[in-house]
């Protein structure tokens, strides 16, 4: 068992670490609604309101009581993944973030793993021809990091592939209005569709899917390929590198060397590209149409909504914990240098 958990202890911590990381989140979360500035349930409700209307609306803010109360009432709901009752919809936020955040990490992430399959393929050809067109454009592409936001890309996408050329779907939802919805499995609706097995509900939600995950590509791909470039600019000189092509070992060892060295810089702004992406979701899910967060979030925060932001805080603080161990994981997996008590450098 020990020589089990000495080779495996660099990511049990980091696993066992999660809870208590989410806990500090979640004390955030719950001293946020409390300093509020002036009295909560008023801002909510506004003061035209009963006496009885504003302690109901008290109980379900969980205000009501002590401190100490109020603080044992919070995370027995957490532990029970309870995380209170929309004060707009009446409806539980637990099972509104459950069926409409799978919605948009799928966005995200179809967002982010397209990006990177074509980061790396233009990495690669500016690696191997890097005086050729193609890595001229990539670079210059690559040099326009940060400025092409998704909205402008997503608009100009509407207008020249569905309102000028005719080529993709409407923007008006993932499906055409004679496509049937998936039978929720997962809740993730492309996974769903492909779990189902109907080829035609999987082709019209891929093409509906084209736009977006187009404008995320195209306004986030720019800052990893800069990042994975110059990386690979500097592994290529170093003397690892140098030593390999010396001994003769084949092009494949050779990039396969480079790349593992070079990429957890990559990993990890791709989990910071993450959150952002999850941003741009929102926003994109409103402008084509979709389910997901950016509706309700929308509404949540207009109409004051602080039970929703207060579960909308911890739920983000969760898939940001998770996004941030899978990249330590994967990064101490590429190089274990970096795995607590190694000895080694980063």
């Amino acid at each position: 068992m020990r020589p089990w958990l000495h080779h495996n202890g660099w990511w049990l911590r980091r696993l066992l670490l999660l809870p208590v990381h989410l806990l500090v989140f979640a004390l955030v979360a719950f001293a946020l609604v409390r300093t509020i500035p002036g009295d909560p349930v008023l801002v909510v409700t506004g003061n035209q309101i009963s006496d009885d209307q504003y302690a109901d609306v008290q109980r379900r803010l969980g205000l009501d009581g002590s401190l100490a109360h109020q603080a044992g009432e919070y995370f027995g709901r957490l532990l029970r993944l309870d995380l209170g009752d929309s004060l707009i919809t009446g409806r539980s936020v637990t099972e509104e973030f459950g069926s409409r955040l799978p919605q948009t990490l799928e966005l995200a992430a179809l967002g982010l793993s397209v990006s990177l399959v074509v980061v790396l393929a233009l990495s690669a050809v500016v690696l191997l021809r890097p005086r050729g067109v193609i890595s001229r454009l990539a670079m210059a592409y690559a040099r326009s990091a940060g400025a092409i936001p998704e909205f402008a890309v997503a608009v100009a996408g509407i207008f020249v592939f569905y309102a000028s050329l005719h080529w993709l779907p409407s923007p008006l939802g993932r499906l055409g209005p004679d496509d049937p919805v998936p039978t929720p499995v997962t809740r993730f609706p492309l996974l769903d569709a492909v779990l189902t097995g109907n080829p035609q509900v999987v082709g019209s939600m891929l093409l509906h899917l084209v736009l977006p995950v187009f404008a995320m590509v195209v306004a986030n791909s720019a800052v990893l390929l800069r990042l994975l470039c110059s990386q690979l600019e500097v592994e290529l000189a170093r003397p690892a590198t140098r030593f390999r092509i010396s001994t003769g070992a084949p092009r494949w060892v050779v990039l396969a060397s480079i790349y593992r060295r070079a990429l957890p810089a990559t990993v990890t702004m791709s989990g910071t590209l993450f959150g952002y992406m999850v941003g741009g979701a929102v926003v994109l899910e409103g402008l084509f149409g979709f389910g997901g967060m950016g509706q309700y979030l929308t509404d949540a925060v207009t109409s004051a909504d602080l039970t929703a932001l207060q579960g909308l805080l911890v739920v983000i603080a969760a898939v940001s914990l998770v996004v941030f161990l899978l990249v330590d994981l994967i990064n101490m997996a590429l190089d274990p240098r970096r795995r607590p008590g190694s000895g080694g450098a980063a």
